[in-house]
């Protein structure tokens, strides 16, 4: 008799918790972060090894 009992209330327990149905999961957007550099950094490392080569070169 305790099995039935038993039975009986893991189906009961079981049809219980598929009785929502799916739910969809919560999945956080990324956050992407673009880092923009200006074109005057990547100018003024040659601007100062042009004015170094100029200068050596007098």
């Amino acid at each position: 008799m305790k099995k039935l009992a038993l039975a009986g209330l893991m189906a009961v327990v079981g049809t219980a918790a598929l009785a929502s149905g799916y739910v969809e999961p919560m999945v956080e957007p990324e956050v992407v972060v673009a880092h923009s550099s200006s074109s005057v950094g990547g100018v003024v490392v040659p601007l100062l090894l042009l004015l170094l080569v100029a200068a050596l070169a007098n």
